[in-house]
């Protein structure tokens, strides 16, 4: 787009450059909030992976037991099941994220003399794996839209700051050096024009 060379188009630049750096410092703190949860995201992520490999070294010590069982695979996949899960939507600095709130299980009736000693610890291991699963799911999910919103957000700082900002200032310079010639022309032809009355 080709650029007006008046003062109606520097009024214009001047005025665009102001909204520019009005708000370059709220986009850079959205940045820096985004940067920050996802940083604490990602902790909490990591944190949760600890957890589920210290549940899956609990649940190791069952697992000789569970073959020579004489209960069936199929009997005790169906002990545990995860009956509700409640996610809710969290805004943060203009971005809905999930969190997760509350992990519902069913526990199938079985009969606590008829069973093995060690399916009580199962089923509290089945529970707390499969919360830990679904908690870790929500928690990755957050990462990545963190992750994407942080992107874009950084991708906008940077059309202000390197992008927008220094065309407008250049704009600005190029129309007052034009007008400046403009106005020592006219004095120069002024100069002329009376030098010759």
């Amino acid at each position: 787009m080709a650029l007006a060379l008046n003062k109606s188009s520097l009024k214009q630049q001047r005025d665009q450059l102001g909204l520019f750096r009005k708000y370059l410092p709220s986009l850079d703190l959205k940045r820096q909030q985004l940067l920050a949860a996802l940083k604490e995201a990602r902790r909490r992520l990591e944190a949760l992976n600890e957890e589920m490999r210290q549940e899956e070294l609990r649940a190791a010590a069952v697992y000789p037991l569970l073959g020579g069982a004489t209960l069936a695979t199929r009997e005790l996949s169906r002990l545990v099941r995860v009956k509700s899960v409640r996610v809710e939507q969290e805004n943060l600095a203009g971005v809905t994220l999930p969190v997760a709130r509350e992990v519902n299980f069913e526990v199938a009736p079985y009969s606590t003399l008829g069973t093995p000693f060690w399916v009580d610890p199962l089923i509290e291991g089945l529970r707390q794996m499969a919360g830990l699963r679904i908690r870790q799911a929500v928690e990755q999910r957050r990462v990545q839209l963190l992750d994407a919103a942080s992107r874009r957000v950084t991708q906008r700082v940077n059309l202000f700051e390197k992008v927008l900002i220094p065309q407008a200032q250049k704009s600005i310079q190029r129309i007052q050096i034009f007008l400046a010639d403009q106005e020592r022309s006219a004095v120069v032809r002024s100069k002329i024009a009376k030098s010759k009355t």
